[in-house]
């Protein structure tokens, strides 16, 4: 990351928000979408708003960092990305499912990605007045309030924890007893959840992709936690695969006992 890159950073946040409010336009507190909703061929839906904000942010990314190749769940892959130093990886609406049915949990994640690492990276969610930003060295910031995360190294019952319902229920029948909260439709904002200390850990399966995590990775990093695999080791964006196994996010003193649990059940194997 160069300083001009940290010069960007309110342009970034400003195309950000303005991204965010395209896609607010869209929504529908508690009821369904005036946006037009497809399906997508492993069932997903997207809707006329993901596709609006997706044009918006890459007309306005490519002019900030010309430099940068693009990846973004709702544009067609160039493998081309492979070979740049560069990325910018855009989920232009994280949380599409609840975003379509009137879910206020859905946010706009962009990241600036360098040599297979995030270097800068926000999640804003316009519904619930959140920004999330971060830049590599910087720390990390919840609407202009530094971000830490809490400093236990055990695990106790009532840990709160963010996880979906088969990994959850995995977790309990082989003797994990924590305090299971009901999964947010972004994992995005699930992720940053764990920065703001509003999660002790959160829990994905395996099949997310690298639009859905590069932020707010960045942004638990920053502020002292970690996004990883089973392995305990850092993710790599940018790959011919985007695809991600089971992840933990949680404090990196957490870590440790987090993976031994999962080690439990049998979903790591999945």
């Amino acid at each position: 990351m160069t300083p001009n890159d940290l010069a960007t950073l309110p342009r970034l946040q400003a195309i950000v928000a303005e991204a965010g409010a395209i896609g607010r336009g869209y929504f529908r507190a508690g009821d369904q979408t005036d946006a037009k909703v497809t399906w997508k061929g492993d069932g997903s839906p997207v809707t006329e708003a993901d596709f609006a904000v997706n044009a918006f942010l890459e007309t306005q990314l490519r002019a900030l960092w010309p430099d940068a190749a693009w990846l973004s769940e709702e544009s067609v892959d160039n493998p081309a990305r492979l070979g740049a130093a560069r990325v910018i990886i855009v989920d232009p609406i994280d949380g599409t499912r609840g975003f379509a049915r009137g879910d206020s949990n859905w946010c706009v994640a962009v990241a600036l990605v360098e040599h297979g690492r995030p270097v800068l990276g926000i999640v804003h969610a316009p519904v619930i007045a959140e920004t999330y930003v971060a830049a590599l060295g910087q720390g990390a910031t919840l609407n202009d309030v530094a971000l830490r995360v809490g400093d236990r190294t055990a695990l106790r019952p009532d840990m709160r924890i963010s996880a979906p319902m088969s990994l959850a229920d995995a977790m309990r029948k082989a003797g994990v007893e924590l305090d299971f909260r009901p999964k947010i439709a972004s994992l995005a904002l699930r992720i940053t959840n764990v920065a703001a200390c509003r999660y002790d850990c959160c829990f994905a399966t395996k099949d997310s992709n690298d639009w859905d995590l590069a932020a707010a990775d960045l942004i638990l990093q920053e502020s002292g936690g970690i996004l990883a695999g089973i392995d305990g080791q850092p993710l790599v964006y940018n790959r011919m695969d985007t695809r991600h196994g089971v992840l933990t996010a949680t404090a990196r003193r957490l870590q440790p006992a987090f993976l031994e649990a999962i080690t439990r059940t049998n979903m790591a194997r999945r």
